[in-house]
């Protein structure tokens, strides 16, 4: 059965409100009245950055003048705190006891990279950073480069713990100066003694032994020595057909 289809209705958009009637497209009225709200909005902005580069521009005059005083940086400078460096101190004192440091040894107060000698005014510091104290002067001449000195020592590290000791291998230590057989910094505390004389040696990193993997020092510190030095002698080559040797007495 064929139907007979009626024309379509068309539609037209309308809108309407209380007051005016709406249509789909703006009038000449509303886009003036758009185009002066945006104008206005533009010069708004535009005098809101003028108003912040004056701000600007005026706090650049206060500080560079010094009228406008400015807070202290800190953010790459570390202060150091009283407080910490006396518990430090207090740490390695405490480990001195431990390890029966000897009398009057120095203390290290030690953060980080930075160590810090703490000693009595009985301690003598030269320009090279080496710190001795003297506890007999001895007598008789310092010993000269090329001679012989025979001296008990006992070696102890930053905590007052005895690292090596002559005395416990039964016998004193020769060497002769001069020939670089001795850490630069003991060499340097040795060559101004007397013989009889004692010395407290306290040796900085960069007067020490190397340090390394294939080293027995693992890290920079300080050493300290107590030394006694016995006696020095003069020595000699001895040369005997194809064999030649050093003779000290």
């Amino acid at each position: 059965m064929l139907m007979l289809s009626s024309p379509p209705v068309q539609f037209k958009p309308s809108f309407s409100s209380k007051n005016k009637p709406l249509t789909a497209f703006a009038t000449l009225g509303e886009i003036s009245i758009n185009k002066k709200y945006f104008l206005q909005k533009d010069e708004r902005e535009q005098n809101g950055n003028m108003e912040n580069t004056k701000r600007r521009l005026l706090l650049v005059f206060l500080v560079s003048t010094g009228l406008f005083p400015t807070l202290p940086s800190t953010a790459k400078t570390k202060i150091k705190n009283p407080y910490d460096e006396k518990r430090l101190l207090e740490q390695n004192k405490r480990r001195q006891r431990d390890n029966n440091a000897p009398d009057d040894f120095p203390s290290f107060v030690r953060e980080g990279f930075e160590v810090k000698v703490v000693a009595s005014d009985s301690y003598v510091t030269r320009d090279n950073g080496l710190i001795y104290r003297d506890f007999e002067v001895g007598t008789g001449d310092v010993p000269k480069s090329g001679q012989q000195v025979t001296f008990h020592y006992i070696g102890y590290n930053e905590s007052g713990r005895r690292i090596d000791s002559s005395y416990q291998q039964g016998s004193p230590a020769k060497i002769r100066m001069g020939t670089n057989a001795l850490v630069p910094g003991f060499e340097e505390g040795l060559k101004d003694m007397k013989p009889g004389g004692k010395r407290r040696i306290i040796i900085p990193p960069e007067l020490g032994p190397p340090v390394g993997p294939s080293t027995f020092f693992s890290s920079k510190q300080f050493e300290v020595f107590d030394v006694e030095l016995l006696g020095v002698k003069d020595c000699t080559r001895r040369t005997i057909a194809f064999y030649s040797d050093v003779v000290c007495d």
